[in-house]
């Protein structure tokens, strides 16, 4: 997904507001606020009960014409298309076939763009209400198997509806023995973000597979910190019988007027590698 921001932008430095990821994956906690309070993010990913960690997760922000830029994403994005042919031409001379999916979602001043490639999902919570700002892309959507079949293709059930028999997504990066069925455009939704809206849920599909969209918010709420919300759900995924890695980010949006004390401690961020089970 690229946001048009005009060519020229006054852009500022993009700053990644997460420390260095651990090499074996373990586990990674953190949060950030933003310097004026009235916005602060949460994450936490975990590989859990997957041999080796896949999930990658991103929070990014920069200053285009002295307005504030975010990007929040689970796995890989912002040009999706490039990314793609990227990610096939670094493994042509392979024998792997690997791939991945995507969701981001980038916040320009009240207006949040989410792009979605696979089954990472992106949820807003309104007024206490869960609202999909993506929607997975599984074989079996009427328009996705109608699309996979027009281009040739077939959609069988191998212990859950698969392009070819083989992979459980209609969309993502890589798979380059299904590319002609299984493609890599984003699906983009975009609004205003106004005083209705209270958080964001990213997260992969290790928290999506066990943890619904209302629970998934309802679990984001009780906690104040985005940081604690994000560990809380990363938790019960695990506990519910998760087999995947998870990894998810919260965002809360603070309406209220910024509070001075806060953009003293606008950075906080952790990293902690556990024996075992958080």
């Amino acid at each position: 997904m690229m946001v048009d921001t005009g060519a020229t932008a006054n852009r500022g430095p993009i700053f990644d507001i997460l420390p260095e990821k651990d090499d074996d994956g373990g586990y990674a906690s953190g949060g950030w606020k933003s310097e004026d309070g009235k916005l602060s993010c949460g994450y936490s990913s975990f590989r859990g009960k997957r041999a080796s960690m896949e999930d990658f997760f991103d929070v990014k922000t920069s200053k285009i014409d002295g307005q504030t830029v975010c990007l929040f994403g689970i796995f890989d994005g912002e040009t999706y298309q490039q990314t793609d042919t990227d990610f096939l031409e670094s493994e042509k001379d392979t024998y792997r076939d690997d791939g991945s999916t995507a969701s981001t979602a980038v916040l320009i001043g009240n207006h949040l763009y989410v792009a979605n490639v696979g089954d990472s999902r992106t949820v807003i919570s309104k007024a206490g209400t869960a609202i999909p700002l993506s929607e997975d892309h599984k074989p079996n959507r009427s328009d996705e198997r109608k699309r996979i079949e027009h281009a040739g293709g077939v959609v069988m059930w191998a212990g859950t509806w698969r392009v070819g028999g083989v992979l459980a997504m209609s969309r993502a990066f890589g798979n380059r023995m299904l590319k002609q069925f299984v493609v890599a455009e984003p699906e983009i939704q975009d609004l205003e973000i106004d005083e209705e809206f209270e958080l964001l849920v990213l997260a992969s599909d290790g928290l999506w597979d066990v943890v619904p969209n209302e629970d998934a918010v309802a679990l984001a709420q009780t906690e104040e910190e985005p940081e604690a919300a994000a560990r809380k759900l990363m938790e019960t995924a695990f506990t519910r019988g998760s087999a995947d890695n998870i990894t998810c980010i919260v965002v809360k949006f603070h309406h209220g007027k910024a509070d001075p004390a806060d953009s003293q401690h606008n950075l906080k961020d952790l990293v902690e590698v556990p024996s075992e089970v958080p």
